[in-house]
């Protein structure tokens, strides 16, 4: 094999890991965004849970502050009624002291049905705030082992980024012009065995003249078909 074509195969090998490391990294970010949403999602349900105990006691309030004030209904009437002469205003004030009283029993009962509400809202938000916790401490670590892993990954591009540039010092610049504009056209899959007279890189047969010129590697050959560097390959 030629020494330059060796030379390459190593830079190639380097070339390949630096590409499938940069996919690697490059998916990291959408590995993090569904980490993220499955704590969205729970993080959603606990502050729907919440909003429903907001409102469950604002309509308590309000029941507490509708009750109030039929019973300062009912008390300033029943002063009126022990102040008024009339026996007419006096049954008037009587019916409506009666009108309020059932909407105060009314009331207290919704009320006592809202208090029921509101401890059933609390079990619930206490069940899925335990759930999003655990969840979160999930999340958490899922975060935390990517972040790991994007440092493992980035060490070790820097390392083989380091160890590719000393290969490439050893290669005859134009040589490697070739090559760095032929891994960018051709996804990082320069240089390919000729095996059976079919390049490995294309899987087209090369003319006779092209396989003589490979099997004698006296010479970087190409594939007349796509291009790519070519040696000669054998099972021995």
């Amino acid at each position: 094999m030629l020494p330059a074509v060796e030379k390459l195969l190593v830079i190639q090998d380097r070339d390949l890991k630096i590409r499938a490391i940069q996919r690697e990294l490059d998916q990291l970010p959408l590995e993090e965004q569904d980490a993220r949403e499955k704590l969205a999602d729970e993080q959603a349900a606990v502050d729907r849970a919440k909003k429903a105990i907001q409102e469950n006691e604002v309509a308590m309030k309000n029941l507490e502050l509708d009750i109030k004030t039929r019973q300062d209904s009912i008390a300033k009437l029943k002063v009126q009624q022990f102040e008024t002469r009339k026996n007419e205003d006096f049954r008037a004030m009587g019916v409506e002291i009666e009108r309020y009283g059932r909407e105060v029993s009314e009331f207290e009962d919704r009320e006592l049905e809202l208090m029921e509400k509101a401890e059933e809202l609390k079990k619930g938000l206490a069940e899925i705030s335990a759930a999003h916790a655990k969840t979160k401490s999930i999340v958490d670590e899922e975060i935390s082992d990517i972040g790991q892993r994007r440092e493992n990954l980035e060490a070790e591009r820097r390392e083989l980024e380091a160890k590719r540039r000393e290969s490439a010092a050893q290669v005859d610049p134009e040589v490697l012009d070739v090559y760095n504009r032929l891994s960018q056209s051709k996804g990082g899959l320069v240089v390919v065995a000729l095996e059976d007279g079919q390049c490995k890189g294309c899987h087209m047969k090369v003319v006779k003249s092209t396989a003589v010129s490979v099997k004698a590697e006296k010479e970087l050959t190409h594939c007349e078909n796509c291009g790519r560097m070519l040696y000669w390959w054998t099972e021995e």
